[in-house]
């Protein structure tokens, strides 16, 4: 399946008001928008099929459960913000900002499906099935030209090489299930994905 993103009216970028709600929220209404990025002289879009949502206070695996630091001071700020960041020293991942100003929350984007500017994709980060291609949070990135860079890119405008977009969802069952890859906060029920896409991190 392939897009033009570009050409198509409703694919809007989502307000700042969408993503000024608490991070489980957003996360749930995320499932089925699109990622859009321009890079390369190229227009890349996926649809979001996973993510993870992130509190602050009282959330034991945020980077913002014990306060404001250099690094995750953007948490703290404009909802609708990019926070990337480098995991393990390794994978930049992506998040964007949920909340109001002065309340830390973020939803991590976990996996894609890819929709448009696909070859550029291979390009960037080669595999032989499309599937494998934006499967997994540092997957994505890559695949996407994300780096820490893109740190705090407002991704509520058109304008932005980094945006998600209000397209039309799939009809899909959201399902919950407890976050990924983290020691503590593993009970929480805050890892949405939709319910049988291929293209989700883990089954």
């Amino acid at each position: 399946m392939s897009l033009n993103i570009l050409n198509y009216q409703h694919h809007r970028p989502l307000s700042v008001g969408f993503f000024e709600r608490d991070p489980d929220k957003v996360a749930v209404d995320l499932i089925g928008r699109m990622v859009v990025r321009r890079a390369s002289g190229a227009t890349m879009a996926g649809r979001i099929v996973e993510v993870e949502a992130y509190f602050g206070e009282g959330d034991p695996a945020s980077h913002a459960c014990r306060g404001m630091t250099p690094r995750n001071a953007i948490m703290f700020g404009r909802a609708g913000m990019a926070y990337v960041y480098l995991n393990y020293g390794v994978h930049c991942l992506l998040n964007v900002v949920t909340g109001l100003e002065g309340r830390a929350g973020a939803v991590l984007i976990r996996a894609l499906e890819p929709v448009s500017g696909i070859e550029t994709m291979m390009k960037n980060r080669p595999v032989k099935r499309a599937v494998d291609l934006t499967s997994g949070p540092g997957k994505l990135t890559k695949a996407l030209g994300i780096d820490l860079a893109d740190n705090g890119l407002d991704m509520t405008v058109r304008e932005s090489s980094l945006y998600v977009a209000n397209g039309a969802q799939e009809t899909r069952t959201v399902k919950a299930s407890p976050r990924i890859g983290i020691s503590k906060g593993e009970d929480m029920l805050l890892r949405f994905c939709a319910e049988g896409s291929p293209f989700v991190s883990k089954q």
